[in-house]
């Protein structure tokens, strides 16, 4: 079993197991990538279809938005240390900051969730406009990968702490890292499309 473990390359690659869900993991983000680059596009084609209703001046709270963006930033910051940790085989250091990376995450819900709330109050709902239809099925979809990444993310934590450092849940660590900095690629292109382009527009 040892002479299959490759010492030279990082926890994560040291099998080739772990390669190829890695690999696997990479080309199921190329799957994400389209799905999200359908929403921006649908996204694009509706933004100005507002048949009425609120449009982006009328609902967009920028501060908060720059609140949630900067939470999410910081969050990939956190988890970069966090498999920064894990090359150093710091067991401690690597669950510690991966539980900043997720609170982090839980705020950026948190914020969220209370920014459609204040749209919903405002009128700005799915069935007020193609807009607003596009709009919340674009960043409802973010949140829910979002959500799921914390609920990963835990599930992994609780994984180190039961098992601690090994090939298989570096693997894991590593790739739960991927997603998370995914999500924050995304989130920098909703911030400059959607809100940033919205308050210009």
């Amino acid at each position: 079993m040892s002479a299959n473990v490759n010492t030279t390359q990082p926890l994560e690659y040291q099998t080739a197991q772990n390669r190829m869900n890695v690999l696997g993991f990479w080309i199921f983000l190329g799957a994400e990538i389209v799905l999200f680059s359908t929403l921006f596009g649908v996204y694009g084609v509706l933004y100005e279809r507002y048949a009425g209703g609120p449009t982006h001046q009328d609902i967009i709270m920028i501060k908060e938005v720059m609140i949630q963006t900067l939470l999410l930033l910081t969050s990939s910051f956190t988890c970069g240390l966090a498999i920064f940790e894990m090359r150093r085989n710091h067991l401690k250091g690597l669950i510690g900051w991966l539980a900043v990376t997720f609170l982090l995450g839980i705020g950026f819900l948190y914020m969220e969730m209370n920014e459609f709330i204040h749209y919903v109050h405002l009128g700005a709902t799915m069935q007020t406009s193609a807009f607003l239809s596009s709009f919340f099925v674009l960043l409802g979809t973010h949140g829910a990968h979002v959500t799921l990444g914390i609920g990963w993310g835990i599930m992994i934590i609780i994984q180190l702490l039961q098992r601690g450092l090994t090939p298989v849940t570096a693997r894991k660590t590593f790739i739960i890292g991927l997603y998370w900095h995914f999500l924050d690629v995304v989130w920098i292109f909703i911030f400059t499309f959607v809100y940033l382009k919205g308050m210009v527009a």
